[in-house]
């Protein structure tokens, strides 16, 4: 049995990515530094997801943990 997310929330957030900077995506939902990993993960099988843009640019960022396209927003959040 897989571990689920927490649904950290129901809506993207607007980021301003800046070019060949890396990030670390939350993937299991609980940090409290959202859409970011705080290390809340260490307890599960999560780990952050790990990218950096290629282009500086605002992004839609998943919050509800359940994109196909991590760590950006594919609209999954609707059917939740």
């Amino acid at each position: 049995m897989s571990e689920k997310p927490e649904i950290a929330g129901k809506s993207p957030v607007m980021i301003d990515l800046n070019k060949g900077e890396n990030y670390a995506w939350c993937s299991c939902g609980m940090s409290t530094n959202q859409p970011w990993c705080n290390g809340s993960h260490k307890e599960t099988s999560f780990n952050p997801l790990i990218f950096s843009s290629e282009e500086s640019k605002k992004s839609a960022i998943c919050t509800c943990k359940h994109t196909k396209n991590p760590p950006y927003c594919d609209g999954s959040h609707m059917n939740l």
